[in-house]
């Protein structure tokens, strides 16, 4: 996947958007944006359920009546844990979202080795525990079948992934399971120095069309049902996803996670030049 003439443009045009080059190798040369333990003040924020009542600044209270908490720069180290969803919806679309998925997981581990980091894969299949591709990465990417049933939090609950702390943690999936994405988001943003999410959708399922009777086959389950997909049926489908990128939204908010929406038919470049740079998750070069 490295030779992908679209990843290789992307290497050379984008870098991971981290606050400062690294020192290759070394541990706490990288700032991320998350609130650690760091002595360097980065900015106030409003108070939010579940945040660090120890960063409340409780003189401005006294002085505003507003509870603010201040945000630290925390310093990380250059190590990547790069989470991708291998369940068998992220093959929909006719490959235009299996074919994203890969080049994206082979661009961030390009870049966090162009800095000197040490990235680690977990593609998440069916196997306990998760396997962890550390060399070789990018054959086992351009390998990869998405074939899996277990999901993100089924595997997270069974302790299969054995995650490290102080990691920037990225996250690729569409999200589209059963779960709770507070809860979800509490258990990967925990011990990790910055949570990257993805989500990643195609056009379809970001906007599907009025298409008439259907069978529709779960492609989880295989499951079947006829179902009409009218104009009422189409916009309970879109409240049920804006509900659901609402509360990915609002989760990466509380717990200090960079959150972007991604449409595989659009292609690796724009959305890096978009989507990804407006999260912060690349900048150009």
């Amino acid at each position: 996947m490295k030779r992908d003439p679209e990843v290789q443009q992307a290497a050379s045009q984008f870098q991971l958007g981290l606050l400062r080059t690294p020192v290759a190798g070394r541990t706490g040369e990288l700032l991320g944006r998350g609130t650690g333990a760091s002595l360097e003040f980065q900015e106030y924020r409003e108070y939010l359920p579940g945040d660090d009542l120890r960063h409340v600044d409780w003189a401005a209270y006294a002085r505003s009546d507003a509870l603010m908490v201040r945000l630290y720069r925390e310093e990380i180290s250059p190590r990547t844990e790069i989470l991708v969803d291998a369940s068998r919806s992220m093959a929909t679309g006719e490959g235009t979202k299996a074919q994203l998925t890969r080049q994206l997981t082979t661009l961030f581990t390009h870049l966090s080795e162009q800095l000197g980091g040490r990235p680690r894969v977990f593609a998440l299949t069916d196997d306990r525990p998760v396997v962890a591709w550390d060399s070789e990465a990018a054959d086992h990417i351009a390998a990869l079948n998405f074939e899996a049933t277990a999901t993100l939090p089924e595997l997270l609950a069974d302790h299969a992934i054995p995650l490290r702390p102080q990691a920037v943690r990225i996250v690729i999936s569409d999200f589209l399971f059963p779960h709770d994405p507070d809860r979800l988001l509490r258990q990967l943003a925990a011990g990790a120095s910055s949570l990257w999410i993805m989500q990643l959708l195609t056009a379809w399922e970001a906007n599907p069309d009025e298409m008439g009777g259907r069978r529709i086959v779960d492609v989880e389950t295989g499951d079947q049902i006829d179902l009409l997909i009218n104009r009422k049926t189409v916009a309970a489908y879109k409240e049920r996803l804006s509900l659901l990128q609402q509360s990915l939204i609002q989760g990466c908010r509380r717990y200090h996670a960079r959150f972007a929406m991604l449409t595989a038919d659009r292609g690796l470049l724009p959305l890096c030049r978009d989507e990804l740079c407006a999260s912060e998750m690349l900048r150009q070069v």
